[in-house]
């Protein structure tokens, strides 16, 4: 659904951290009609609705390779050369507050088409948005929520690796021992994220309920939502995503700093590829 324009944000934004390089500029190139279907899934697009929705992606790209695709390749260039050197937890924050600039500026970008389709969408659209987040909160529960604390707890680590491992190459056994430690000591609360997604879902429904009541005002509909879910309204969830923040920060660095020459150069490498990629995107599109 185009209101869940957060994820769809992020995908724009963090989506060249984590692709393989082979596949970033095929990703990239059909990141239009892939973005089209993602958002098909979630209310079921009419024969109506679907010209402008794909003219609206189509604008939404054009403008995310001509403004944001430099910034990227700036960020990749700086992560190059901090690489092969120690990091502090204030240093990762410090790109992740770069990168969240960026997450912003898409988020902006979407405002006005984002108004028009949700003027667009009927009840029926609105209750398949329903079913769509109950099946996505089931998935979470399955995830996050199910199985025992050793479990779950595993689960999350497999991910973790995974990702690490996509920049660094392969972790050793004390540098997974590592990893699940810091997991351990995390203040993620699954229970708590669970809750604040459903108020988001809510909270995106109500928003295209009351854009369509009064359509003159659906943008700044759409722009409140959007410092909804950037600054939540729920009391002390601000200050806990904080914490995750700066844990995530804390825990990248500990890892990054464990991390031996030969990890090091493999980063640099893969951000390099990841360069490359970029350049030739902008050339290519």
């Amino acid at each position: 659904m185009a209101l869940r324009v957060g994820r769809l944000a992020m995908v724009l934004t963090l989506g060249l951290a984590l692709a393989a390089c082979s596949t970033l500029r095929l990703g990239y190139s059909q990141g239009p009609n892939l973005t089209y279907w993602w958002l098909d899934s979630h209310v079921d697009f009419d024969n109506g609705q679907s010209a402008r929705v794909r003219e609206d992606i189509d604008g939404l790209f054009a403008w995310h390779h001509s403004s944001e695709l430099p910034a990227y390749a700036d960020l990749l260039r700086r992560w190059q050369r901090m690489a092969p050197q120690d990091l502090t937890a204030s240093q990762a924050c410090g790109e992740f507050g770069t990168v969240r600039a960026r997450f912003n500026a898409v988020l902006e970008r979407s405002v006005e088409p984002l108004a028009r389709l949700a003027l667009q969408l009927s009840p029926a659209q609105l209750d398949h948005l329903e079913r769509h987040h109950r099946k996505s909160n089931q998935t979470f529960e399955k995830h996050f929520l199910q199985g025992s604390p050793e479990q779950r707890l595993d689960r999350r680590l497999e991910r973790a690796i995974e990702r690490y491992e996509r920049l660094y190459g392969p972790l050793t056994p004390a540098q997974q021992v590592l990893v699940r430690e810091q997991l351990q000591r995390s203040p993620w609360d699954p229970l708590r994220t669970q809750a604040e997604r459903e108020r988001r879902q809510a909270d995106q429904l109500q928003t295209v309920r009351r854009a369509q009541a009064t359509p003159s005002a659906a943008a700044q509909a759409v722009r409140d939502l959007m410092v909804r879910i950037t600054t939540s309204p729920t009391p002390g969830y601000n200050a806990y995503n904080q914490q995750m923040v700066q844990s995530g920060c804390a825990q990248f660095a500990n890892l990054h700093n464990s991390t031996t020459p030969a990890q090091r150069a493999h980063a640099v490498q893969t951000l390099q590829a990841y360069q490359d990629d970029l350049r030739a995107l902008a050339g290519a599109l």
